[in-house]
């Protein structure tokens, strides 16, 4: 039976979990990588999430993450092509406790993500928000991680369209 979707509270280890990992990535493949970022819930102070770090690694050419495969598997790391058919514009990497999303920093992927994060991070009342539904459906979804996340999308998309409506009124003063 597959793992139930579980919320943990906010874990104030998490942005340190993740900067020690940004640094054995980087040991690794540093010279492919423009940049990482924190994403997910886990990257949101106070919102609870599942205990998995999201980072999100900004590569120019989405064909540099070829190289990358071996010196990631060599930290434990797994490569699963098969997500490439959901989302070819990026390339996944899982190992316990991390999610890797290597993805060109110009890609619609990686400003979505960064996006979501920055306006759940100075939108509390919408965290909140984003949390209990978070929480409802991993009731609702139990073991189905596929239904859980899919269920999720539509929330993601209207705080992402609003925060780029936002961006554009705040940007023309």
């Amino acid at each position: 039976m597959a793992n139930p979707v579980i919320i943990s509270d906010y874990n104030p280890r998490w942005p340190i979990l993740y900067e020690e990992e940004k640094s054995r990535i980087l040991s690794v493949i540093g010279d492919k990588v423009v940049t990482i970022e924190h994403i997910g819930s886990t990257a949101v102070p106070g919102l609870g999430a599942k205990s998995i770090i999201d980072i999100m690694v900004g590569v120019h050419r989405l064909v540099d993450a070829e190289e990358c495969i071996k010196p990631l598997q060599s930290i434990g790391y797994e490569y699963f092509p098969p997500s490439e058919v959901g989302i070819p514009e990026r390339r996944y990497f899982d190992r316990t406790g991390y999610h890797l999303h290597m993805v060109e920093v110009t890609s619609d992927f990686w400003e979505r993500h960064l996006i979501f994060r920055y306006y759940l991070q100075t939108h509390p009342e919408v965290a909140q928000q984003y949390l209990k539904l978070k929480q409802d459906l991993a009731d609702k979804y139990g073991t189905d991680r596929e239904s859980y996340t899919d269920a999720k999308t539509s929330f993601i998309d209207q705080v992402v369209a609003r925060a780029r409506i936002e961006n554009k009124i705040n940007s023309k003063g």
